[in-house]
């Protein structure tokens, strides 16, 4: 009788706490439905012409500025990582690597560029891309940027163009590519010539994976002596941009590189447009394109939210902060 009468209590008190716990994470959570690609498709099409909105770029920037410093602190330098400081991994919270001689000899003395800059492509690897004929007006810019070591062939270069300042590159690609360069030095060098005399920007501090993928792509380059030079992504940069955007609502286990160097651009650049931003199966047209302008791999589900993350880009689109380039260049239209 006596667990006949306990029973009944026990499973409304359970209950009670998972009711609870429910609208607890719906509060911190909120539900919401992500507009589907038709419905995204139509409103860009409905979208008036763009506007630069100078006094909504300067509040943003504030913003981003007060949360991540984009011009002190997006690469690790001597000025901001000095020795003995400890490197505290974005990617792994509870992992630090200690700032020796031989890891301080490899960060330049500050920021590299001289700031602010001027126009800024930011290049992403979209198949919205293709069939662009975007490549001129990307290689206008006074400064572009790419996303993990892109193809820029010669049948590339109509949409893609050719010049590039800052590419980024994941070690991931140099693990699987490159054969973390236990073999292939040589040809990892002769393939970076693509990229000019440019800056290559590794999260060197993200994942303790990445660390050694990354050093060993810093002396490959410095031994060969080759135009390309190594920048690591400070991690304090990292994680105070990843809390930045999860602050506006994406839900991700980890932004996509392509997030992080619009976010590098809104902090350095004064006019920023972004090229190949499109996480879609289908073009404006309706048609199908493939997910990268040079092939068709998807990436692994689950890991990215780029959707959200184009969401918030069209709103900063829309409110003038930045140009998306959507779809194909009209060169008679200036930029």
């Amino acid at each position: 009788m006596l667990w006949r009468g306990l029973c009944p209590r026990s499973r409304l008190s359970l209950g009670l706490a998972l009711c609870v716990s429910l609208l607890c994470w719906l509060y911190v959570y909120p539900v919401y439905r992500i507009p589907d690609e038709k419905e995204i498709v139509e409103e860009i099409l409905q979208q008036a012409r763009w506007k630069r909105n100078q006094t909504a770029i300067a509040a943003f920037r504030r913003l981003l500025e007060q949360c991540c410093d984009a011009q002190r602190l997006f690469a690790v330098t001597k000025l901001n990582s000095p020795l003995g400081k400890n490197l505290r991994f974005d990617g792994e919270f509870l992992y630090s690597l200690a700032v020796n001689n031989e890891i301080f000899s490899m960060f330049p003395q500050d920021t590299p560029f001289q700031l602010p800059l001027k126009k800024c492509s930011v290049v992403g690897n979209g198949g919205i891309l293709k069939e662009s004929n975007c490549g001129s007006r990307i290689d206008k810019a006074d400064f572009v940027m790419r996303c993990n070591l892109p193809p820029l062939s010669n049948e590339y270069t109509k949409d893609a163009g050719y010049r590039t300042h800052l590419v980024t590159a994941n070690p991931s690609i140099i693990e699987k590519r490159f054969q973390n360069l236990l073999w292939s030095r040589k040809s990892f060098v002769e393939s970076m010539k693509v990229y000019g005399h440019s800056y290559i920007y590794m999260p060197a501090f993200s994942m303790k994976t990445g660390t050694d993928p990354s050093f060993r792509t810093y002396y490959t380059l410095s031994d060969f002596s080759a135009n390309q030079t190594i920048l690591f992504a400070n991690p304090d940069f990292l994680r105070n941009v990843e809390k930045f955007w999860k602050g506006k609502g994406i839900h991700a286990k980890r932004l996509s590189t392509g997030l992080f160097l619009v976010s590098v651009a809104l902090g350095l650049c004064e006019d920023v447009t972004l090229y190949g931003f499109w996480p879609f199966s289908m073009d404006l047209q309706g048609r199908i394109i493939s997910h990268h302008y040079y092939d068709n791999v998807m990436p692994f589900s689950g890991y990215h939210a780029m959707p959200e993350e184009f969401l918030q880009l069209w709103l900063l689109h829309k409110s003038g902060i930045l140009k998306m380039q959507i779809g194909k260049c009209d060169e008679n239209t200036k930029q």
